[in-house]
């Protein structure tokens, strides 16, 4: 029995706060897990980036309502559920991904949770759990289920290396080079093909 497990932000959507930082016009915000491991200093300097320019959740949801999932990304998607189940696991927030779900056609998706003030700051935010990915695959092999994986970035990389199988998707070049005993795929088509073989 196999789950497939899939990174949200650069694997079917485009990156959140890449998209915030241009359309707000703060560079410093273009970081991403791709670029910082740990979770928690990325997430502790992006909010004080938003404190510094007085923004908050509104103004970042302004900016969701406006992307859309990558070319293919829905079709991949559906291909998938067709043949399995699939939850998409990421480090994103409840608050951003819920119009994003909706544009996926509704997919499981487990993510986290800001905390915000009656006026819109983002004062913090709440992880599922500790090692969110890692730690949400292995509980899956303990309720009996195999899982293969795919993701982007440092942050895939612990449930990628668990799962029965382990995909990077447009991962960067320096993560491939770090990684090169994980296969890496550009397009959705081989990475669908990829992830049938490995249930055969």
């Amino acid at each position: 029995m196999y789950i497939t497990c899939l990174d949200l932000e650069g694997v079917l959507v485009p990156e959140i706060w890449i998209a915030f930082a241009e359309a707000a016009g703060i560079p410093e915000l273009t970081r991403t897990t791709r670029d910082e491991p740990d979770y928690d200093k990325l997430m502790e300097y992006r909010l004080g980036i938003l404190r510094e320019h007085g923004l908050g959740l509104r103004e970042i949801q302004e900016v969701i309502a406006r992307i859309d999932p990558m070319p293919g990304a829905r079709e991949f998607l559906d291909a998938l559920r067709a043949e399995g189940q699939v939850i998409i696991i990421s480090d994103t927030f409840t608050q951003f991904a819920q119009p994003l779900m909706e544009k996926l056609g509704w997919p499981t998706i487990f993510c986290n949770e800001l905390v915000v003030a009656d006026d819109g700051t983002i004062t913090g935010y709440r992880m599922r759990c500790p090692q969110t990915k890692l730690t949400t695959v292995r509980a899956l092999h303990d309720c009996g289920f195999d899982t293969i994986a795919a993701g982007d970035s440092h942050n895939d990389l612990g449930m990628i290396h668990d799962s029965k199988a382990g995909f990077l998707f447009r991962s960067t070049d320096a993560i491939r080079a770090e990684n090169p005993d994980v296969p890496a795929y550009e397009d959705y088509a081989d990475l669908l093909e990829a992830i049938r073989a490995a249930t055969r």
